[in-house]
């Protein structure tokens, strides 16, 4: 070991840091986009990797809704100008648990469904699919298409109260980076069947 403080803690900052390197939370990300034309419409599958960290995983397993929106925009490229904007969604999933039945629930657009752990509802939010996001005729034919997409935990769905303590802690500031993708539309889209 050597004798001068000063190496004595550089050797210790070498000796720790891949240890700390390790225990750093892993940033949530979109990981994997698809848009594609079915029978009524766009749909949209995506995958995505975040974990809740210790206080968001207290607070649901203590009752305290959770609320996550996925935001998408998808629009057209044009040299002359800024981009035309096309479509602009959101989707918005809450998890919820009832400690007196000890049950789970997950729902998103006025459905939910009851599932067994925290993990699992998480699950639901990590891999979305079949997300439609536009009828068919809301993009031209034969055209590209840039699209951008993200998740965040949306704390405006919080009671007041909740909401101020959301807004002041950094625990509740769990957002994913936009994720850009790119549509490439068919040279032909059928229309006819797809409501508006």
């Amino acid at each position: 070991m050597p004798r001068h403080p000063v190496a004595r803690l550089f050797l210790c900052l070498l000796l720790l840091l891949p240890v700390g390197a390790g225990l750093c939370a892993q940033e949530a990300q979109v990981e994997h986009v698809a848009v594609t034309l079915g029978p009524d419409g766009w749909r949209l599958d995506a995958d995505i990797d975040f974990e809740l960290n210790p206080q968001l995983r207290e607070a649901a397993e203590r009752g305290l809704p959770l609320y996550f929106t996925a935001d998408v925009a998808i629009s057209k490229p044009r040299w002359w100008w800024f981009d035309q904007p096309v479509i602009r969604e959101e989707r918005t999933w809450s998890i919820s648990y009832n400690a007196l039945v000890r049950h789970w629930r997950v729902g998103s657009g006025g459905l939910a469904m009851p599932v067994s752990t925290l993990d699992e509802a998480l699950t639901q939010i990590k891999h979305i699919r079949g997300w439609r996001i536009a009828p068919a005729g809301a993009l031209q034919p034969d055209t590209r298409y840039h699209g951008r997409i993200r998740l965040r935990l949306d704390v405006t769905h919080l009671a007041r109260p909740f909401q101020v303590n959301a807004l002041n802690s950094s625990a509740w500031s769990l957002t994913t980076p936009w994720r850009s993708f790119t549509i490439d539309t068919p040279s032909r889209i059928n229309v006819a069947d797809n409501p508006p």
